[in-house]
């Protein structure tokens, strides 16, 4: 397969998915995915993508919980 945005080779790896939207943070581990080896981007086949977006809409509980410091890079310069 080859990279929808750079046309490089992919090949299939186990990656983690993160989302961002708001303040909601999204982090799901272990998922199948197809990598760029030139860009790195990440493609996932629809059925993943499918089951993605359940874990976005809170369709399932997370297997744990993690708390994440944030920074404010601006209020430093």
């Amino acid at each position: 397969m080859k990279c929808v945005f750079c046309g490089g080779r992919t090949e299939k790896k186990i990656v983690t998915f993160t989302y961002e939207e708001d303040d909601k943070y999204l982090f799901v581990k272990h998922v199948p995915a197809e990598v760029c080896t030139r860009c790195g981007e990440k493609m996932y086949s629809p059925e993943v993508t499918d089951e993605l977006l359940k874990f976005a809409h809170d369709k399932f509980k997370p297997v744990k919980t993690i708390k994440v410091p944030v920074f404010d890079f601006s209020i430093h310069q």
